[in-house]
């Protein structure tokens, strides 16, 4: 140990003074000191649980920038969101804005709870996509980012939502957010497939929500939001499970291929009396298959 010390320790004690401040606001002054210093952790464990919980928790939020991503860009790729459903996102949705009010009102370290917000707004925007394909209009999708917009205000403000009745619905959230898992799981069982579900957000959700137990143990001494963690972990992992057992299954039950014969278009018959209409060709054609011999077998 005390030779890695005398190598790391000239360069530790010689950081730009943004690192310096940015490391002492994450772990306070005495751990920035035990770990960052004088590179002593095993003189201090919890100081060493508290880098780990920060490490997975920056990591976290890292990751929540570009998790729905793949599932983004799936939906607009195919131009459809089967399997995906709108009830999951939405219930996910009202839980993410609750749980975000409450942290960032009680002032938690950034660090347990900032994926909320990233997430939050990727789901909004797949939740309109998946109105959009499914037929409901510009002016849902109008009204869908209304109405969040709408609720996170009133979340925000004190003197339309106080303390009391947040942490209500903070544990409403916990509901809300076991929940959200349900009608997409449902929905995968019912078709028998994945549909446009993206594996990645998958996985990483069920990685992150466990790691989210971790950072919620050691920094946020708050048992609803550590409950909503585990439930939330066991449910993602029915997700992944149903992820791998229907990993070579057909997109779902209902699938129907979507290529589109193209029509023929209008004048494109040409006899050697000029151009033919379309009625005329179909006709000209339905008399020509008659007289034709098929080759189907007669049984």
């Amino acid at each position: 140990m005390e030779s890695v010390r005398s190598v790391l320790q000239p360069m530790t004690q010689n950081l730009p003074k943004p690192i310096v401040d940015a490391g002492r606001g994450l772990l306070g002054p005495f751990c920035y000191k035990t770990l960052v210093l004088d590179i002593d952790p095993i003189a201090s464990p919890d100081c060493l649980k508290l880098a780990i919980s920060k490490g997975l928790g920056i990591g976290i939020i890292a990751a929540s920038s570009i998790v729905k991503v793949p599932q983004l860009l799936k939906i607009i790729n195919s131009q459809s969101a089967e399997g995906i459903s709108f009830l999951s996102y939405l219930l996910e949705t009202g839980s993410y804005l609750i749980a975000l009010s409450y942290n960032a009102r009680h002032g938690f370290p950034f660090s347990t709870y900032g994926e909320t917000a990233l997430i939050l707004v990727q789901n909004v925007v797949i939740a309109g996509l998946v109105l959009n394909y499914g037929g409901k209009g510009l002016g849902s999708v109008g009204a869908w980012i209304a109405g969040i917009a709408a609720v996170g205000m009133a979340l925000a403000r004190e003197d339309i939502v106080d303390f009391k009745t947040l942490a209500f619905l903070q544990a409403g959230a916990g509901v809300l957010s076991v929940s959200s898992k349900l009608p997409q799981i449902f929905t995968i069982w019912k078709e028998g497939g994945t549909g446009q579900l993206s594996a990645f957000a998958v996985i990483n959700y069920l990685l992150g929500s466990l790691s989210r137990i971790f950072t919620t143990l050691q920094e946020v001494p708050d048992p609803l939001i550590l409950y909503n963690c585990i439930a939330g972990f066991a449910l993602n992992a029915v997700l992944a499970l149903q992820m791998l057992w229907y990993w070579n299954s057909p997109a779902s039950k209902t699938t129907q291929s979507k290529k589109l014969n193209k029509p023929i278009a209008a004048g494109s018959h040409k006899g050697k009396d000029g151009p033919k209409s379309s009625t005329t060709s179909g006709q000209s054609y339905a008399r020509v298959a008659a007289k034709s011999p098929s080759t189907r077998r007669r049984g």
